[in-house]
């Protein structure tokens, strides 16, 4: 189960088909930040005024998702890629592939580049190759690195990874490759982990009580230790985060960044083009604040090769680092040491990057597509609409590689909406609680803070 503090919801969910969120609480400046419950006081969330008009039910997309656009699954028969539940394509060349089926099972094939398919062996499959490591583990996260090595988390909080390892990488507490997935230690496996991102050659994920544990390559800072000296093991990242509440993390090439549950963003690492935000170009051995020129309540954030873009729960853009692309999406080509508004004229969903291009996306509420930066060669400075139902589109046909920016989860055919799930949830007298599903998640929501039309 996740816990979404209440001051997030509008921030999450107006993405998701058939229901528009508002919280009476915030002005339209942003929002006031209220003292939000930690996990285990899921109890007090019903003291938030949240409102929820389920105003259509449309349909899922379930299977309809074309990975055909990604030139790797042509390999694939027909059967196999309708098994498909949750798919990464990555590596230099997009040329690597792990999936889950519905029945949990996972299979790797590509070219393995420092045995990253996690076969146990370096060598390339044009076939897929089962992991029994992973089978039956329900993935909930990966992400991958320049090496590449690989992240994943489970379900039940587990951390795995495999791949290359010469800068520490994997976490194990020695350099040596990994060719088959192996559990991590965080915190001698007291914690649970919720989300991973890999940068270049470092590590990074969340745990289920807010805390960010970082190891792998420093020579930037991008630990956030306060040195620049490689982390062998996972290693809490503290001073300033000890007192908050961590909710999402996000990792560029060589630097890594942090949401807090009051919706601020702390950055650290890397900052040559000013990618951390922090309105000059000095790296960072420890997180770093990122002001805005207006109060704003942050509640997504991406990292590209060189530039970091962010959401905020009013639907609004911003975006900072390098441009020589047009990464930033500001009409020009000109470096931003601090947070920039990008234009949309419209409320923004989703935005998508990827550490491994210099290509940008968006969807609106309006489920319209974005894109912009370096599009298969072209520069584009500003956003422009396309025709594609979804920001992962715009990285199989556009971005080079064709790599995916996270983790493709398809949902079952029997899956709700948020819209329907409320509705029926809401009709049970019996139950006092709401439960529906956010990216593969359950979210729970008294009916007490909810009205239904």
């Amino acid at each position: 189960m996740a816990f979404i503090p209440p001051h997030r919801y509008s921030g999450l969910l107006p993405s998701l088909p058939g229901v528009r969120y508002h919280h009476p609480s915030r002005g339209r400046r942003g929002c006031k930040r209220p003292s939000c419950p930690r996990p285990d006081k899921q109890e007090d969330t019903h003291k938030s005024s949240l409102y929820a008009v389920a105003t259509t039910y449309e349909k899922p997309i379930g299977k309809m998702v074309d990975f055909g656009k990604w030139p790797s699954f042509t390999l694939l028969s027909p059967q196999e890629v309708e098994s498909i539940r949750q798919a990464c394509v990555f590596g230099t060349c997009a040329n690597e592939v792990i999936y889950t089926t519905d029945d949990d099972e996972v299979y790797a094939f590509g070219q393995n580049c420092s045995n990253c398919l996690g076969t146990g062996d370096n060598q390339s499959s044009m076939t897929p190759r089962r992991l029994d490591a992973l089978c039956g583990k329900k993935i909930t996260g990966i992400s991958y690195g320049s090496g590449p090595h690989v992240l994943v988390c489970t379900d039940d909080g587990k951390l795995y990874a495999w791949g290359h390892n010469g800068y520490n990488q994997l976490g194990n507490g020695n350099t040596v490759q990994g060719t088959v997935p192996v559990r991590i230690s965080v915190d001698a496996m007291k914690k649970r982990v919720t989300q991973v991102a890999c940068g270049s050659h470092h590590s990074m994920v969340l745990t289920t009580d807010g805390e960010v544990y970082t190891w792998g390559y420093n020579n930037c800072g991008q630990i956030g230790s306060g040195t620049t000296t490689n982390q062998p093991v996972p290693r809490r990242v503290s001073t300033p985060l000890h007192n908050k509440v961590i909710v999402s993390i996000a990792a560029g090439p060589t630097c890594s960044m942090a949401i807090t549950d009051y919706g601020q963003v702390f950055g650290w690492g890397y900052n040559g083009t000013g990618q951390l935000g922090v309105g000059g170009t000095g790296n960072q051995l420890i997180p770093c604040k990122v002001v805005f020129v207006q109060p704003v309540c942050i509640v997504q954030i991406v990292c590209g090769y060189s530039h970091t873009m962010a959401l905020t729960d009013q639907g609004y853009l911003y975006s900072w680092g390098a441009n020589s692309n047009g990464q930033l999406g500001i009409g020009n080509k000109s470096n931003q040491l601090s947070p920039i508004k990008v234009e949309t004229h419209e409320r923004i969903v989703e935005i998508a990057a990827c550490h491994s291009s210099h290509t940008s996306a968006a969807k609106s509420q309006r489920g319209q597509v974005y894109m912009w930066g370096l599009c298969r060669g072209q520069i584009i400075l500003s956003p422009h609409l396309t025709n594609f139902t979804c920001t992962d589109d715009v990285f199989a046909c556009f971005s080079n590689p064709p790599v995916m920016w996270r983790q493709l989860s398809i949902e079952p055919k029997n899956f709700l909406t948020v819209a329907e799930s409320l509705k029926r949830e809401f009709d049970r007298e019996e139950t006092s609680d709401l439960r529906f599903r956010v990216e593969g998640k359950d979210i729970y929501v008294h009916k007490a803070v909810l009205k239904i039309r």
